[in-house]
């Protein structure tokens, strides 16, 4: 899994304390069976140590199944009322043969870039 961060100035309103990023995951089935993403849960925490969870089904209205081999990549996003945070989390999957795992989403980070030195 590989996650790419990045700040939307244009959307953002620093005197609000409203700062608005992306993020472009890239999911990809490295095992040996054909894996549906079921739901999700992201841990998401700003730099004043608030945290929000925020859980549903699939990725950006879609559960994609993914054969070996195969990748889904998607955008979304998460705005902050400070200028750095971080999310993590974990997507679940069902395999073609009903077992079911968590796959992990390490720690990454939302930051203005002129934020973090």
């Amino acid at each position: 899994m590989e996650v790419e961060s990045f700040h939307i100035p244009e959307r953002s309103r620093p005197k609000q304390n409203y700062y608005f990023f992306a993020y472009r995951v890239t999911i990809s089935n490295l095992g040996s069976q054909t894996a549906q993403l079921v739901s999700r849960k992201w841990i998401i925490t700003d730099a004043e140590g608030r945290v929000e969870t925020v859980q549903g089904p699939g990725v950006v209205g879609e559960q994609p199944v993914l054969r070996p081999g195969d990748s889904f990549q998607y955008t979304s996003f998460c705005p902050l009322s400070t200028a750095v945070g971080s999310m993590h989390g974990e997507y679940r999957m069902i395999t073609d043969g009903k077992e079911e795992f968590a796959a992990r989403i390490a720690p990454f980070t939302l930051a203005v870039p002129t934020a973090v030195n």
